[in-house]
């Protein structure tokens, strides 16, 4: 029998749906949200009804039938560090959501705004790999002052998803394989999944790794101090620029890769070197994660690297990210938007009985 499965995946300036039928993709639709239609709410909390009023609108336009659903699934927001898989969404996962308890991030509204259509409807709800999917060894935790320890966020949904496929692809098995899997978009976050646990990743949140369109990544630590003490930043607007206002926007004056992607063609000064820069690091980045994936006899068997995220549709960087890593293992390119489908197949293996939802929080997760 045919599983039905409503996804639901908020963003910033935009509502994400779905409807499948098993791994068939019935209708999709992304509602764009201007950043001054949302500044009014002030909070993600406060935009809850806002998107839910669009979101009915699109499933009476849709005309779907609650009677024919069998689970909704929403995107995991920021909650407390949590192993990789499918929950059920909570009474308490809710509140640590409306609450911005870890934080405040669109994404929190994922299980808020599933949970309510599968009260109305009598379905299950959950989310499925979460941003703060923690599976990292101790040994890459530590830094070189005890009181700070490295976090993992990353986008887990989207590089489980293109780690599945391009399993899949190759033959293989997710959770009998290593992969080295790079998630470029506006933050780029990359991934050692070591038999089925993501074992270390660079952090696309806590200013970790290369450059990207509108983040700074990685900087020089005692730079970065001298330019809070001559005061040309203080430490809210140095936290503004290192998420929102660094990288290829500092750089070009664009976060946009197509409009950099034309600057290139049209030869504008300093476009080519960011670009040999922006992908250097990215591949520097990618092979310091190596290590994690060497086997106790020093061995190391990548079975693909993969490059994935709105970046992974340019030609020109994936030409470059495969000649500077293609010694790790073969290059694979996951261009389709993995998260919706991700989020349906981790519902589906949920209500299937293929893999037990995990409780929210559990002594066992």
């Amino acid at each position: 029998m045919a599983r039905r499965v409503f996804v639901i995946n908020p963003g910033s300036t935009s509502t994400k749906l779905a409807l499948y039928r098993d791994t068939t993709l019935v209708f999709q639709r992304e509602l764009a949200h201007s950043r001054e239609e949302l500044a009014g709410f002030g909070s993600v909390a406060g935009q809850r009804e806002f998107r839910m009023v669009r979101i009915r609108r699109v499933l009476a336009e849709e005309g779907v039938n609650p009677a024919d659903m069998d689970a909704v699934a929403g995107r995991g927001g920021l909650l407390r560090p949590l192993v990789g898989g499918v929950y059920e969404v909570s009474d308490e996962m809710i509140n640590d959501m409306l609450a911005a308890r870890y934080g405040e991030h669109a994404c929190n509204l994922g299980a808020v705004l599933a949970d309510e259509l599968a009260r109305e409807w009598n379905v299950p709800a959950f989310i499925v790999d979460p941003v703060v999917t923690d599976e990292i060894e101790d040994r890459a935790r530590l830094t070189g002052l005890p009181s700070v320890r490295r976090r993992s966020l990353f986008h887990a949904l989207n590089q489980r998803g293109a780690a599945r496929t391009v399993a899949r692809r190759l033959g293989r098995t997710y959770g009998n394989a290593d992969f080295l899997v790079i998630h470029m978009g506006g933050g780029v976050s990359i991934g050692a999944h070591r038999r089925g646990r993501v074992v270390d990743v660079v952090n696309a949140l806590d200013g970790e790794g290369p450059f990207t369109p509108e983040r700074t990544g990685s900087l020089p630590l005692l730079s970065v101090l001298d330019l809070l003490e001559r005061g040309e930043h203080t430490v809210e607007s140095l936290r503004r620029t290192v998420l929102r206002g660094g990288g290829m926007v500092a750089h070009m004056g664009t976060n946009d890769f197509r409009e950099f992607e034309a600057m290139l063609d049209r030869g504008e000064s300093g476009a080519a070197l960011f670009f040999e820069a922006m992908a250097y690091f990215i591949a520097r980045y990618a092979a310091s994660l190596a290590p994690a994936l060497v086997d106790r006899d020093g061995r190391i068997d990548v079975a693909a690297v993969i490059l994935t995220g709105g970046l992974a549709r340019s030609k020109r960087m994936v030409r470059e990210l495969t000649r500077l890593l293609r010694h790790l293992g073969p290059v694979e390119v996951v261009t389709g938007d993995e998260e919706m489908a991700s989020l349906a197949a981790g519902a589906i293996r949920a209500i299937t009985g293929r893999e037990r939802a995990r409780q929210y929080p559990s002594s066992q997760n």
